[in-house]
C-alpha cells in the first residue's frame, strides 16, 4: 500500500512536473510573443522618425537654396535701384546745368539786344 501511495505520489508529481513545463512553454511562448510585437511596434514608430528626419532635411536643404537665390536677386534688385537712383540724380544734374546755362543765354540775349537797341537808336540820331 505504501509503495502504491508512492506510485501514486510520484505519479503526480510527475503530471505536476509536466503541467508545470507546460505552462513554462506556454508563458515563453507568450513573452516571446510579446516582446516581438512591442519591438516591431518600436520600430514603426523609429522608422516614422527617420521618414519624418529625412523629410525634414530634404526640406531644409530646399529652403536654403531658396533662401540663397533669393538674397542674390535681392541684392540684384538693391544694385538695380542704386543705378535707378544715379541715374536720376544724373538726370537731375543736367537739368540743373541746362536751366543754368539757359538762364546765361538768356542773359546774353537781353544784353545783345540791348546792344542792338542802342546801336539802332544811334544810328538813326
Amino acid at each position: 500500500m505504501l509503495s502504491r501511495l508512492l506510485k501514486e505520489h510520484q505519479a503526480k508529481q510527475n503530471e505536476r512536473k509536466e503541467l508545470q513545463e507546460k505552462r513554462r512553454r506556454e508563458a515563453i511562448t507568450a513573452a516571446t510573443c510579446l516582446t516581438e510585437a512591442l519591438v516591431d511596434h518600436l520600430n514603426v514608430g523609429v522608422a516614422q522618425a527617420y521618414v519624418n528626419q529625412r523629410k525634414l532635411d530634404h526640406e531644409v536643404k530646399t529652403l536654403q537654396v531658396q533662401a540663397s537665390q533669393f538674397s542674390k536677386q535681392t541684392a540684384q534688385w538693391i544694385s538695380m535701384v542704386e543705378g535707378f537712383n544715379q541715374a536720376l540724380k544724373e538726370i537731375g544734374d543736367v537739368e540743373n546745368w541746362a536751366r543754368s546755362i539757359e538762364m546765361d543765354m538768356r542773359t546774353i540775349a537781353t544784353a545783345l539786344e540791348y546792344v542792338h537797341k542802342g546801336q539802332l537808336q544811334s544810328a538813326g540820331s
